[in-house]
């Protein structure tokens, strides 16, 4: 069987079929209000997004789908991992089910256009930055682990010349940014959480790429900041 067959499996298909149909258009399907230019807007991002992004990534690195698809089966991500990696993944998707829901039961007033079209901007450039990291980091896997089976060495070219995690950073911007563009104050809950997350886990791999790869502590001095440039 080749790469491409056991990479994708039916499972794998579902599964993206999920994350990149059905998730992008949560709000909309849990709010059934079908005129929700905002929702409309925020779905047609999250699918292109995803589907140009990997494309362009699998042009460069034609490896890094299979990586990506299987990574919570290798049995070298870390432990610790296998809990936040799921729980981030999870968190982006309640941040849409709690907008959906207020839009449904009409909680939070509409935030002003100008408002919105910051958040709108904001978003977008989240996707940008993480996408640009997925391209230029042939080593983007969906678990942390020290990938000695790929040849794991440290990326500084791209966005890794401004910061250590603009993959994380990225989603960072889009998560502040998505309650407002979504009208929902409520949905500040589970990205106030998740945020948590993100900090945590940027940590946590960043300690354990610090500790295991070859040539990161000393790319770690020459870009300094983690998540925030100046101060983090």
């Amino acid at each position: 069987m080749s790469d491409t067959k056991r990479t994708f499996t039916l499972k794998v298909i579902i599964q993206l079929l999920i994350v990149v149909v059905i998730v992008p258009l949560l709000p909309l399907l849990i709010s059934g209000a079908w005129d929700w230019w905002e929702a409309w807007v925020y779905g047609v991002i999250g699918i292109l997004g995803f589907v140009v992004s990997r494309a362009l990534a699998a042009k460069r690195h034609p490896d890094i789908l299979a990586e990506r698809a299987r990574s919570m089966e290798m049995k070298d991500a870390k432990p610790w991992d296998k809990f936040l990696a799921p729980v981030m993944a999870l968190g982006s998707v309640i941040i849409l089910i709690v907008a959906g829901l207020d839009k449904l039961f009409g909680w939070t007033s509409p935030f002003s256009l100008p408002v919105k079209l910051v958040a709108l901007i904001l978003i977008l450039f989240g996707f940008v930055l993480g996408s640009w990291a997925l391209m230029e980091n042939r080593f983007f896997s969906g678990v942390v682990r020290i990938q000695t089976d790929r040849g794991h060495y440290v990326v500084t070219t791209g966005p890794y010349r401004f910061v250590r995690h603009p993959g994380y950073v990225g989603a960072l911007w889009s998560y502040l940014a998505m309650p407002i563009f979504l009208n929902s104050l409520w949905a500040f809950i589970p990205t106030g959480l998740l945020v948590i997350v993100i900090f945590l886990r940027t940590y946590m791999e960043d300690k354990t790429l610090q500790t295991e790869l070859p040539g990161y502590k000393e790319f770690s001095q020459k870009t300094k900041y983690r998540l925030l440039p100046g101060i983090w």
